[in-house]
């Protein structure tokens, strides 16, 4: 069973941020994506648990959690959204501090060429 997106008024549609980046962390792996809000979909998704990149990490004895790792995965990310036609994204302050493996993930997305609103 498919859920549907919620319907939200024009008044407030007009305010929200089309594309929403979302990041996690757990011990072991860095996931991002980005959200199309209005539809509640995911746009694109990066993550050291992806089988070709986790294998050529762990062929290069690199650590999949760490901040490398994180830049590693900003910088996939903002070339799958540059092949998508999506020019920039919106990332939520409150929600993590600009510190460490977020600052790492968002300064490799402004690298590959993706704007911050």
């Amino acid at each position: 069973m498919v859920i549907p997106p919620p319907v939200r008024p024009e008044r407030v549609m007009k305010y929200l941020k089309p594309y929403v980046l979302r990041m996690h962390f757990t011990n072991k792996y860095v996931n991002a994506q980005v959200v199309h809000t209005p539809t509640a979909t995911v746009a694109s998704a990066a993550s050291t648990q992806e089988k070709s990149l986790r294998l050529s990490m762990e062929k290069a004895k690199d650590s999949t959690r760490d901040v490398a790792a994180a830049a590693k995965i900003g910088k996939i990310l903002g070339e799958r959204l540059l092949l998508q036609n999506i020019p920039a994204v919106s990332f939520l302050k409150r929600d993590q501090k600009y510190h460490g493996k977020v600052k790492a993930v968002i300064d490799s997305l402004k690298g590959a060429g993706i704007k911050l609103l």
